[in-house]
């Protein structure tokens, strides 16, 4: 980690994206901690595992993926609202994970914005807050 949340409130960000990287959302550094302080307050996107962190902040699970998806392309289907409002309901993309949110797990304030086939969540917004991934 190269900034500290105080670093982070002190820019002022318009948005904050958080990305990719290697592990868990436990493992992640300040990603967690970033969510739950700044979550309500600044317009969040998260990316791979920033999508799980968003998961697992909420009180979602982050669990081993049904299938290991390192470079493959699935079709995925989407609600077609937030970032997904100006894309196809189906397209393609290429996958790289290990994990997903556990579906059965999901909290209450989430909503599932994509999916694959089998049913793996690909995208989460909050309903109430600016926080997708």
């Amino acid at each position: 980690d190269e900034i500290t949340l105080d670093e982070i409130a002190k820019l002022n960000p318009e948005r904050i994206c958080l990305s990719p990287g290697p592990s868990n959302p436990q493992h992640a550094g300040i990603t967690l901690d970033v969510l739950r302080e700044f979550a309500g307050k600044t317009p969040i996107l998260g990316v791979c595992l920033g999508h799980q962190a968003i998961g697992e902040a909420f009180g979602g699970r982050v669990v081993r993926a049904q299938t290991i998806m390192h470079g493959k392309v699935s079709t995925i289907e989407t609600d077609c609202k937030g970032v997904f409002a100006d894309l196809p309901k189906h397209f393609t993309v290429t996958r790289y994970h290990s994990l997903a949110i556990e579906r059965e797990s999901l909290p209450d304030c989430l909503e599932v914005s994509a999916w694959t086939d089998d049913g793996e969540i690909m995208g989460v917004r909050h309903k109430e807050l600016a926080v997708e991934g």
